[in-house]
């Protein structure tokens, strides 16, 4: 079977979706030349009526996309840069989330936020390495944060035929996954369905986006010791919290690994929520980025504020042991 690369899984789902909808449509700066390679050859398949490049001002091209979405097409917006959401926060939240709901559903706003390059990337310092999906989250904006090529296919699709704004964050850290994947197989993904890429019977490890390939790595490196299942919520609202349910109910254990910062951070919605509903015979952990982060420019100091293996190996260990081993100390 043929390899698929994260990134062509995004420029693939964009490109199937002009061909099959006429008003499906892409904004953003730099999309013609396809700077960050997602919108790579689109430009001369649907011409610059259907990709058009934007002056530099998101709060503008925000905005032009609402109108457009309103007036009947379906816009996907490219962030180029994931604090650059900051800048059309109020455009986002207060005014394309809110249409259809302060009409009674009489219009419709089907947005979509793409982020290709959220999170950290090498030495980008404080103004380009947020990963800010837990405010989207928090207002009920659609957010999605896919893990795999293949999910982020059918995840973007999903998104693009969405009536509602969808926010896509394609991490920095999943962008040079490959994936051997049957191409015919690709389909849309459902918002608010979970997967578990690795069953277990100790401890759920929660991991959003790119973390799940590190959840996976340590749950191979305990499997000898604990059996670890990696739950992968896929979106992030609406929430799978049926299918975490189902899967504390079966190990009762809970640690959540998530690179946003910690407070008011997705990872603790996550174990509030498993605290107060869900089966669990340990205190629930949790593996962030440190309080009020901001990633700096030096190399290590970013990585040192990530999330580690190391941590997530050592906070499974306590979940299930009481104490890490001296390996993850």
């Amino acid at each position: 079977m043929p390899k698929l690369s994260y990134l062509k899984a995004l420029n693939r789902a964009i490109g199937d979706e002009m061909d099959r909808d006429p008003d499906v449509c892409v904004f953003g700066e730099d999309v013609g030349v396809a700077v960050t390679h997602v919108t790579a050859g689109l430009l001369k398949r649907f011409g610059p009526g259907r990709v058009l490049d934007t002056p530099i001002s998101e709060q503008a091209f925000t905005g032009f996309a609402t109108g457009a979405a309103l007036a009947g097409l379906r816009p996907l917006i490219e962030f180029q840069i994931p604090a650059l959401l900051f800048l059309a926060f109020e455009q986002i939240v207060n005014q394309a989330h809110k249409f259809s709901l302060m009409t009674g559903g009489q219009a419709r706003v089907p947005v979509t936020y793409l982020l290709p390059g959220s999170g950290s990337r090498e030495s980008w310092a404080g103004q380009h390495s947020d990963h800010p999906y837990s405010l989207f989250a928090h207002v009920g904006v659609k957010t999605v944060v896919p893990a795999t090529p293949s999910d982020a296919y059918g995840l973007l699709l999903t998104a693009i035929r969405d009536d509602d704004p969808v926010v896509v964050f394609a991490p920095a850290g999943a962008l040079g996954v490959r994936q051997d994947l049957d191409l015919i197989g690709l389909a849309p993904v459902p918002l608010g369905v979970g997967r578990i890429h690795r069953a277990g019977t100790d401890v759920t490890v929660v991991a959003v986006g790119h973390l799940v390939h590190d959840a996976l790595a340590v749950a191979e490196d305990l499997a000898g010791d604990i059996s670890v299942e990696v739950f992968d919520p896929r979106s992030l609202f609406p929430f799978d919290w049926s299918g975490l349910a189902r899967s504390l109910e079966r190990t009762g254990r809970l640690v959540v690994v998530d690179d946003s910062n910690r407070t008011c951070g997705i990872g603790a919605e996550i174990l509030a929520t498993a605290a107060e509903e869900m089966r669990l015979i340990a205190p629930p952990r949790r593996i962030t980025r440190p309080d009020g982060a901001v990633l700096p420019f030096a190399r290590a100091l970013d990585l040192a504020c990530q999330p580690t293996r190391a941590q997530l190996r050592a906070a499974i260990e306590r979940t299930v042991h009481g104490k890490p081993s001296r390996r993850a100390e």
